[in-house]
């Protein structure tokens, strides 16, 4: 069978999507071969390309954990991506049973795949939104019904951001989420950095992204620290500084070992916002 019978309708096939290239390098099976090409044109010139992402994968998995022993009980996982293992509700939930998630993305191949695997799950419900929409996502009726923002929230922006360009303010953006926040919420977000990398290697992913639905805009530490501006970022690891690190070392039980060529491609922190 071909990819264009595979295909659901509204998914377009013609074009790379970064969800479904997030999928093909974790191992998933939810791409098509124009995916499949991107990525490994990605990884010609980034061989650590999946322990980027899988770098990227874990803090998501430790961070939910953290937040749900820090007595969070409501998550909104905006660009979400496709399903895969160990999802935000199955970290979360694994510590909170009564957590509730509500995931987020604009892809229509994701919405397909995360409608049938929550289908009967408890405290999950997904929609198809655009980050760049604050007032449509928090204001759609299945995030009222999942989210009483009398309460605090952790928003999830994972791999999310660096593929906004600064035209569209992605830092104006998770203000404008975070201002609809009560004290005791927090930020969780990574984002691909340019530093400290080569050239040649930054230039070509920025160039492989451009032909898919979403450019791809890495950022310097700076850039990446204005997200959290206003917020109280909490300390990465044991003995650390509250501060930035990459992202194969937050939560991490041995930090140094958890440094890799692959972490370094990302920055993250997971701040609260304060009284």
């Amino acid at each position: 069978m071909s990819d264009i019978e595979q295909a659901p309708p509204g998914v377009d096939i013609t074009v790379p999507s970064p969800a479904r290239m997030y999928d093909y390098i974790l191992g998933g099976t939810d791409n098509y071969e124009v995916d499949r090409t991107a990525v490994e044109a990605v990884r010609a010139k980034m061989p650590e390309l999946e322990d980027a992402a899988w770098a990227n994968r874990g803090f998501l998995q430790r961070s939910v954990r953290w937040l749900a022993e820090q007595g969070v009980r409501q998550f909104i996982d905006i660009g979400a991506g496709l399903p895969t293992m160990n999802n935000t509700h199955d970290a979360a939930q694994a510590v909170a049973p009564d957590a509730r998630i509500l995931y987020a993305d604009n892809d229509p191949l994701v919405a397909v795949h995360a409608n049938e695997l929550l289908a009967g799950s408890s405290g999950t419900a997904f929609i198809t939104a655009d980050f760049r929409d604050p007032d449509g996502l928090l204001g759609h009726e299945e995030t009222l019904a999942m989210i009483d923002f009398s309460e605090p929230v952790a928003l999830l922006a994972v791999a999310l951001t660096h593929f906004v360009p600064d035209d569209d303010d992605p830092w104006g953006l998770i203000r404008q989420y975070m201002e609809r926040l009560v004290p005791g919420s927090y930020l969780a977000l990574t984002s691909i950095t340019s530093d400290r990398q080569v050239d040649e290697s930054v230039g070509n992913l920025k160039r492989v992204y451009s032909r898919s639905s979403a450019g791809a805009f890495p950022r310097t530490r700076s850039e990446v620290e204005r997200f959290f501006t206003g917020l109280e970022i909490v300390p990465p690891y044991e003995g650390a500084e509250a501060a930035l690190t990459y992202v194969g070392m937050w939560g991490a039980e041995d930090p140094e070992a958890a440094d890799s060529d692959g972490s370094r491609w990302g920055y993250c922190a997971v701040a609260r916002k304060t009284g």
